[in-house]
């Protein structure tokens, strides 16, 4: 006999804000921000836009370098191009996701597809930091670019609750990614008077982003551009209310790893010394270059 599922509440809410990175681009982020620094074992959480870009004004993040940590980006609308110092290339579009593990360190580049650069269009994603262990830190470089055929998806029984499983499991679907730092990153859509149950690992700490609509987390009001952090448990109701619109959320949990972090930028460590030997070594060269014919 299975164990009965446990829900979790909702312990606190958090709104996003609005800031400016790469090139000038506009993301909302639910953490970093203040009193919440990081929601251990993800770093950061950006969306980016949804934005209608005119002809020319497309922006993106020309060449930066990553060590220590994991990048997760999920193209919802438009397309965007990346290009690495390892030699990778390639192309997201709707639907698509790249999981990129930088390792001891990459120089790579995210920019809107030379399409949408020049004849605008709209642009909405979702960029995710995901930390490493220290144990894992200064392993090689690693793409994983899985197309939006590829995946999974199911719906409730009733038809009114939809989840793409990126990562973990949904709706008895599992995700096809592998993945270093144990977690669940589950794109649920949600019609009015779906009501339905995520599981979560109880090991995991438990996350819901709202990014469109008005959702019932735990049987708390989520409004649009909040982020809910769950307590303990098993599992967490999702829902839309009757009568209300469609709901769209992202449901992320993951095993903390409760080791010390030091932060520069697009360095993720474990100690100061780390940080300084990961700037010195992009200043010198040794992470590469991106060559360009």
């Amino acid at each position: 006999m299975s164990e009965p599922t446990e829900l979790r509440k909702v312990e606190s809410v958090v709104k996003a804000h609005r800031q400016r990175e790469g090139a000038g681009f506009i993301v909302r982020r639910p953490f970093q921000t203040a009193g919440f620094d990081h929601a251990d074992p993800f770093l950061l959480l950006d969306e980016m836009g949804p934005v209608e870009y005119g002809p020319g004004e497309a922006l993106g993040a020309p060449d930066h370098p990553h060590r220590g940590f994991e990048t997760v980006t999920y193209v919802l609308d438009g397309e965007f191009e990346h290009e690495d110092s390892v030699g990778n290339r390639g192309k997201l579009g709707p639907g698509d996701v790249q999981w990129m593990t930088a390792g001891a360190g990459v120089v790579h580049s995210e920019m809107p597809s030379k399409k949408l650069r020049q004849a605008g269009g709209r642009f909405h994603g979702f960029q995710l930091w995901v930390n490493l262990p220290a144990r894992d830190k200064m392993i090689t470089p690693r793409y994983q670019e899985i197309p939006s055929s590829r995946i999974p998806s199911a719906e409730s029984a009733d038809g009114l609750a939809r989840a793409r499983v990126i990562a973990g499991e949904a709706l008895g679907k599992r995700a096809v990614i592998e993945t270093r730092t144990p977690i669940q990153y589950v794109h649920w859509t949600l019609q009015p008077g779906a009501d339905v149950e995520q599981s979560i690992d109880p090991e995991h700490e438990g996350y819901v982003y709202v990014f469109s609509g008005t959702a019932e987390v735990g049987g708390r009001r989520v409004e649009e551009g909040e982020l809910a952090r769950l307590g303990k448990g098993s599992g967490v109701r999702l829902a839309a209310p009757k009568g209300g619109e469609v709901v769209e959320l992202l449901a992320l949990s993951g095993v903390p790893l409760r080791e010390p972090v030091a932060w520069a930028g697009p360095f993720v460590m474990n100690t100061r010394e780390e940080v300084m030997q990961a700037m010195k070594d992009y200043q010198s060269g040794r992470l590469g270059e991106i060559v360009r014919a």
